[in-house]
């Protein structure tokens, strides 16, 4: 089967030369033809994301063309005149793609409105609610590394689309001959035809709009001189961040050079998430220098946003949880300050989000709602909301991994909204005397010192995705049964859809379902675990506690050697 795929792509009159010699390049490796061809992209709640090459495990016009022509199919059984809108970020071919994304679904009477250049994720969900769309397709690969690349959809409500319709689409992906089921017409005939529509600049301008709405203290700009170093990461932070920090009156923002314009190699970055310290360096290099009181660098999408902040010791990265969890004290503070905290206030975290976030919410007496991993299931939130006029109630979503929002005209991470309203906390706390590292500090001794660690370990190739299955396996059955030294409270399995404490009956969870473990210790100890949806990697979220930073880091390492050594990783 693998061979006959390769032999098909090799007489097939591929219309992209780069194509063509990168299939050149790896006749007579059985190795590299195997990964190329095993299998074809899997296309999910994420859409698709994967390396760019030749092969039907690789990103290229093709695998997006099938995409397409898949999701073209579903948008024309369900929407009498469907409308979708495209956006792309600063990656290799990311431009090339959207345009090849417009041309097929244009050819299939579909109506694109296609951004004219790079700008960011949130913008595009912003955009299909805005323009009233039946959905959205961002062309990203969002923090991956500059040989991936990716295709992100979003359903007519801003969100990126669920199991149920990922599920459809994909099925009819793999009904569909990826050279001869797909319908395109020319990138010009589209235009002329009035099947292809350029965004146009005030739905841009209103977004911003709204982004300066967020604000809860306007005036903190102008109280006190924030200096501010800021990284797009070579993405697509760079113009809408630029204006917004600008009206909002931050006059003293820094762009780091060698990360302000777009990069798709990443050169100074290899690996461009704000999670890795290795990508902030050049970022900290320069606020360093500068004394600056932050630190703000955004991923290449532009919806996740990594934090630096100044403290005794010099500038400080923020963890993901920190960031999000500060900023919602922030909001309630702000809110109440202000008198406009709403009388029923909703905030929403996934399920692998520090536990801090539960004493948070018992202080302001916040409903506060555990969704699964995937921003998708924090809009759904947000829509439910709406559905019953409470939209106002909401106050924060976020997930460990540095993704943000706040406002509900976003139904994605949105790191445009998220770095103003760090840029406005930091400006508020230093009117107060106080700089973000006290604030924090303060946090943790008001609510216990909680380390929240997230371990990464990477599966490649074909043989990762059943090495990634054993391991879930191990720890299924095992339930980590006297590999530490405390006792095992509650364990549940989301795949399965049942929780239990240890030794009582089981309780069906309210959850999709999901290939997630989840198992709470004595004394504040939880860990999770969950294969990523976007990438070949098992995550571990480790949760410890203790009346010192020391006494839980100790902890936290003890808890990871053991597990790390019983799943021998």
């Amino acid at each position: 089967m693998i061979d006959k795929l390769f032999k098909q792509w090799m007489t097939a009159d591929l219309q992209d030369h780069e194509l063509v010699a990168d299939l050149d390049s790896c006749e007579g490796n059985q190795e590299e033809i195997f990964d190329r061809f095993y299998r074809s992209l899997e296309f999910g709640t994420a859409g698709l994301r994967g390396i760019l090459g030749a092969g039907t495990n690789r990103m290229n016009i093709y695998t997006i063309g099938v995409a397409t022509q898949a999701f073209a199919n579903y948008l024309k059984k369900h929407y009498t005149h469907p409308s979708v809108v495209i956006g792309f970020d600063s990656r290799k071919n990311s431009d090339v793609f959207a345009k090849h994304t417009a041309q097929v679904l244009a050819a299939n009477g579909i109506i694109v409105h296609l951004f004219n250049r790079l700008l960011p994720t949130p913008l595009v969900s912003y955009a299909v609610r805005q323009l009233k769309a039946s959905g959205g397709v961002m062309v990203t690969a969002s923090h991956n590394p500059a040989k991936y690349n990716g295709y992100k959809v979003f359903g007519d409500d801003g969100c990126q689309i669920g199991p149920d319709i990922a599920d459809v689409v994909y099925a009819e992906m793999n009904s569909l001959d990826m050279f001869t089921g797909v319908k395109s017409m020319t990138f010009e005939a589209a235009l002329s035809r009035g099947r292809i529509h350029f965004v146009v600049e005030n739905v841009i301008e209103t977004f911003y709009e709204k982004v300066l709405n967020e604000r809860i203290f306007a005036e903190a700009s102008r109280e006190v001189k924030l200096s501010i170093v800021y990284s797009p990461l070579n993405g697509t932070g760079n113009e809408p961040l630029k204006k917004v920090f600008a009206r909002a009156g931050y006059d003293d923002v820094f762009i780091v050079p060698e990360q302000e314009y777009p990069d798709s190699n990443f050169t100074t970055c290899p690996y461009p998430n704000p999670e890795m310290k290795e990508a902030m360096a050049l970022g900290l290099k320069y606020a360093d220098k500068r004394k600056a009181d932050l630190l703000i660098a955004t991923d290449p999408d532009c919806d996740r946003v990594g934090v630096a902040v100044r403290t005794d010791k010099g500038m400080e990265l923020l963890s993901g949880n920190e960031v999000g969890v500060m900023m919602l004290e922030y909001i309630c503070r702000g809110k109440l300050e202000k008198q406009i905290f709403p009388k029923q206030p909703v905030a929403v975290k996934t399920i692998v989000s520090t536990p801090l976030t539960d004493k948070i919410c018992d202080k302001y007496k916040i409903d506060l709602k555990n969704v699964l991993t995937g921003f998708k299931f924090i809009g759904n939130e947000i829509t439910k909301l709406e559905k019953v006029g409470k939209e106002g109630n909401f106050l924060l979503g976020y997930e460990e991994s540095y993704g943000y929002l706040k406002g509900i005209y976003v139904r994605d991470k949105d790191a445009v909204t998220a770095s103003l309203m760090v840029a406005e906390m930091a400006a508020y706390y230093k009117m107060k005397g106080k700089s973000l590292g006290k604030v924090r500090e303060e946090m943790y001794e008001e609510y216990g010192y909680f380390i929240n660690n997230t371990e990464n370990y990477g599966f490649e190739g074909a043989t990762g995705k059943d090495k990634m299955i054993e391991i879930m396996n191990l720890l299924r059955t095992s339930r980590l049964e006297g590999v530490l030294d405390v006792k095992l409270v509650t364990f549940a399995d989301y795949e399965e859809q049942y929780s239990e404490y240890i030794g009582r009956d089981r309780v069906t969870l309210d959850f999709p379902k999901s290939n997630v473990l989840s198992f709470n210790f004595e004394n504040d100890i939880t860990v999770l675990m969950r294969p990523s949806g976007t990438e070949p990697k098992i995550k571990f979220y480790y949760t410890t506690k203790g009346k010192t930073y020391k006494e839980s880091m100790e902890l936290y390492n003890v808890v990871s050697g053991k597990i790390k050594e019983f799943c021998k990783l």
